[in-house]
């Protein structure tokens, strides 16, 4: 019985993993005009990353090492190592010698879709727990 509750572990980890990547294009939004931050420099957009969550397992039957999928988890939030964006404005305070301001590397375009992809990742999670969820039900529903 205890096995039928690994896809409910994996369906929780997308969740908590499409909250984290949600959270993080939030906070890239919000600075997307941040020119001068806490240490002087303009923000860098942050990516979440991901790795598979596997746990080794020694099959009883065979004595094989077995890797077994709990899902994902969340590695760390990095840096997104592209370029800042170079806009010509004299008259802001943060300008160089030339008038050109460094700005974030941050595209709202490409936040919007990595946020739709992330929803639409996260409803997924949903549906499969839900769904889980109705067998699980119907299964005590036979026991009866």
């Amino acid at each position: 019985m205890i096995q039928a509750f690994n896809t409910l572990r994996i369906s929780s980890s997308g969740l908590s993993a499409e909250r984290l990547r949600m959270d993080t294009i939030a906070s890239n939004i919000a600075n997307v005009n941040t020119t001068h931050g806490e240490n002087g420099k303009p923000y860098i957009r942050k990516v979440a990353v991901f790795q598979e969550n596997l746990q080794k397992e020694l099959n009883s039957n065979t004595g094989q090492i077995n890797d077994k999928f709990l899902g994902v988890k969340a590695v760390g939030i990095e840096n997104d190592k592209s370029p800042l964006r170079q806009v010509y404005d004299p008259t802001n305070p943060d300008a160089d010698k030339d008038g050109y301001v460094s700005m974030p590397n941050v595209n709202i375009l490409n936040e919007m879709a990595d946020m739709i992809t992330a929803t639409r990742s996260y409803e997924a999670n949903v549906s499969a727990i839900t769904a889980e969820k109705s067998m699980f039900s119907k299964a005590l529903e036979i026991g009866k």
